[in-house]
């Protein structure tokens, strides 16, 4: 099945959390697949510069500055379009990996925040120009977390635990309407940032996290797979992909070559 080209009306594509990681490269292949993309995030320098590197390549790019955490920003970026065609929330992350005796309250709020309130204040902000395309698309990346969890990992399970049930949900309730909602799914990538993050700034502790792991996902692999179910013919709803390299059978099972 070849990809859909996007309808005039259904061609900008809004991602956040484009500053790096999945998010900036789901902006590349989705632009390159036709798409007008626009990047949100915090870090104004990194999306100015992704926008300059797609639009050199012959898209179209545009960069927004967003913390999709504040409420009136995100109102406010919303009034910018009249129609969207394509929603990636992408915006999120894991900080922290201790036990839920131990666990910092502040980093479950700041993951619960980012995750699931971040998703929800942009989702609502945008759904009404997605249902005004007549064929409104909305991605929401979370996690194998979401779906099992994991020792150390309560706080961030939880929140996409959250991400996962708001996207489910929303499927139900907009059901008949001109949008679909992808529910992504992705388990151990290797990004930049991910793990340096979650351990704050500690390169040996997030560097243990792929250790001995031939080849974890890309961000490339799991912007492929955005792009792949984005671009499938409009009646056709991907509700739930899980992806994990073939080194991860779950959450807690991971093959690790001895060194």
């Amino acid at each position: 099945m070849t990809p859909a080209a996007p309808s005039a009306a259904s061609r900008i594509a809004v991602i956040t959390g484009a500053s790096s990681g999945i998010g900036a490269a789901t902006a590349r292949q989705l632009a390159a697949a036709g798409y007008r993309v626009v990047l949100t995030a915090r870090r104004k320098d990194r999306i100015e510069a992704l926008a300059e590197e797609i639009n050199a390549a012959g898209h179209s790019a545009a960069a927004y500055q967003l913390d999709v955490t504040d409420r009136a920003a995100v109102d406010e970026f919303a009034t910018a379009f009249q129609t969207v065609g394509v929603l990636v929330n992408n915006a999120g992350g894991a900080l922290g990996a201790d036990p839920v005796a131990t666990g910092d309250p502040a980093d479950w709020r700041t993951m619960f925040e980012t995750n699931v309130i971040g998703t929800l204040n942009v989702t609502q902000a945008l759904l009404p120009k997605l249902d005004a395309s007549g064929d409104g698309t909305v991605v929401v990346l979370t996690s194998t977390a979401g779906h099992g969890t994991y020792e150390g990992g309560a706080g961030y399970v939880a929140a996409k635990h959250g991400e996962h049930v708001l996207a489910e949900t929303l499927r139900l309730e907009i059901v008949g309407r001109p949008v679909r909602v992808i529910e992504i799914a992705p388990g151990m990538v290797r990004t930049e940032e991910f793990a340096l993050t979650r351990f704050g700034g500690d390169t040996a502790k997030a560097a243990k996290v792929y250790e001995g792991v031939a080849q974890p996902l890309t961000a490339d692999d799991v912007a492929d797979t955005i792009t792949w179910a984005v671009t499938r013919p409009s009646h056709v709803n991907v509700d739930l992909l899980v992806v994990r390299p073939r080194a991860q059978a779950s959450n807690t099972k991971v093959h690790r070559e001895a060194r």
